[in-house]
């Protein structure tokens, strides 16, 4: 929330207008930074579409051999729609930087909010520094082509850390005006491709038939939603940048419908131009011979050399578009800890200059650097495995963090229905209600097939330590946020009371003086 005046409590200072007041403008993040355009060009770069294409599509053919790929995703579109009637409906009730906790807080309580907070900060971390595993790989494989220069992979990967580290610490609006033009170039490289295929399709022609229902049969079709909703992940961002727009009730609803429903169409639409420009009979044999190569071979047939490498290119620019995008993201989820003594007071405050979260910035920054360092040191490929850092670093983040982050939105899904059934609003919120709880029963279906099928989507085997071990985190994570919440409510039931409540707290603190 926001407010123009000063109180008389001691906790608070006299604050500009549009700036939100909670123990000082220091703690506040700044109002009024984002608009519609600004706030969705910020979620949508954390999907990486260009990556999703040339990565997640192709891997999803090859390894499940589920044709019906475009099909899965008007699917989970309609699952992840139905989950942001709920979601979007509370966005317009609570305003806070953590979003996702803050929300279950609201509705299971501050112990069930202060895993989920755990929960939300290991998992886009995990998210973020995994990509720099796949980053780094192909800055790598650009200079070996084009340059003839050996470079290992974590020398990119490292640069890519400072340089988000940096940009993370500028004006918020900066950072949405770098991760659009990023975005959008990936967009416009993906359109071009897909107008190509499907003004040169393969031997069957313009086929529909990714899109019949038969296509979705066999053993591997949980696994491929595992895969495909992975490609989603951002549009559930909207609510952490609340509190810097200038109107919270009605833009974060806005961009989240705007996303969910944009990434679902664009991305059935691009799968489909790859089973149009190979043949859906043949798409499978082609991205199990190709791998992630698919889409760049597709492209050099019908568009040449140059445009493939333009491509390549981009593919690289979509990636870091992607890091700062999700290191944003866990910087703004540190803020409101620390703001609400989940983490050491230092996080919840932001840079005078800048209105950025710069504890929580550097802190991620920090964890990034060591991670990569650390699969710089027992990089495999020393031992003839080039491709270790994004087989391991890349695919276990990112499978851990959607794992995560399905979790945690199958959770506030019942967090929106206890929210309103406990403030009264059941009858007038009924289809907002029914909305949620369906999407929230279809995400746990996900996350089981996830946890079930894990050595598959990490590729690890069937008896490897892994399959545990990797889920087991985000487990970890929750356990650890209950056991400090219990000690804080304990040591400290006022500050166990607020959590969730982010500058609410301060607006109930000043009617109660």
């Amino acid at each position: 929330m926001t407010t123009g005046s000063s109180s008389t409590s001691d906790r608070a200072v006299a604050a500009e207008p549009g700036i939100s007041t909670y123990r000082g403008e220091e703690s506040a993040l700044r109002a009024g930074r984002l608009g519609t355009a600004g706030l969705l060009l910020s979620v949508l770069a954390a999907t990486g579409p260009l990556m999703v294409v040339a990565g997640v599509m192709p891997t999803t053919f090859a390894v499940m051999g589920v044709v019906g790929q475009p099909l899965l995703f008007l699917i989970l579109g309609v699952v992840l729609t139905l989950f942001s009637v709920g979601y979007a409906e509370m966005s317009r009730h609570v305003h806070n930087a953590g979003a996702f906790y803050a929300y279950i807080s609201r509705g299971l309580g501050p112990t069930t909010g202060a895993a989920a907070a755990l929960v939300a900060l290991v998992a886009y971390s995990v998210l973020q520094v995994g990509i720099f595993g796949i980053f780094g790989f192909e800055v790598a494989g650009l200079f070996q082509k084009y340059l003839e220069v050996d470079l290992a992979w974590w020398i990119p990967a490292l640069v890519a850390v400072v340089a988000v580290g940096v940009l993370a610490l500028l004006k918020i609006d900066v950072n949405a005006k770098v991760l659009g033009v990023l975005l959008l170039i990936e967009v416009a490289v993906v359109v071009v491709f897909d107008i190509a295929a499907i003004g040169d399709p393969g031997g069957q022609g313009l086929s529909l038939h990714a899109f019949n229902p038969s296509t979705l049969s066999g053993v591997g079709l949980g696994t491929a939603l595992c895969f495909c909703i992975a490609g989603f992940t951002g549009f559930e961002q909207a609510p952490v940048y609340a509190e810097e727009t200038s109107r919270p009730h009605i833009l974060v609803p806005r961009v989240m419908f705007l996303a969910v429903g944009g990434v679902a169409v664009f991305f059935a639409f691009s799968s489909w131009a790859l089973t149009v420009a190979t043949g859906p009979s043949g798409i499978v044999g082609a991205a199990q011979k190709q791998s992630t190569n698919l889409l760049f071979g597709l492209t050099e047939d019908r568009l040449g050399g140059t445009f493939t490498d333009i491509v390549h290119v981009f593919f690289v620019t979509g990636m870091f578009a992607a890091v700062l995008s999700f290191h944003n993201v866990v910087a703004r989820y540190a803020f409101a800890m620390g703001r609400e003594g989940l983490l050491p007071a230092r996080f919840g405050r932001t840079n005078s200059g800048t209105g950025a979260p710069g504890t929580g910035s550097v802190l991620q920054s920090v964890i990034s650097l060591i991670v990569v360092i650390c699969f710089a040191i027992a990089d495999d490929g020393k031992a003839g495995d080039p491709t270790a850092p994004v087989l391991h670093l890349f695919t276990w983040g990112g499978n851990v963090g959607a794992l995560g982050v399905i979790l945690l939105m199958a959770t506030a899904s019942l967090a929106v229905i206890v929210f309103f059934v406990k403030r009264g609003a059941a009858g007038a919120q009924a289809w907002r209600l029914v909305a949620s709880g369906i999407a929230g029963l279809a995400l746990l279906v996900i996350a089981g097939y996830t946890v079930k099928d894990f050595d598959v989507l990490v590729g690890s085997g069937p008896d490897s330590v892994l399959n545990w071990v990797l889920p087991g985190i985000i487990v970890l994570a929750a356990l650890i946020g209950v056991a400090y919440s219990l000690v804080l409510r304990s040591r400290n039931p006022e500050a166990h009371a607020r959590i969730g409540l982010g500058n609410e707290a301060f607006q109930l603190e000043k009617k109660a003086g």
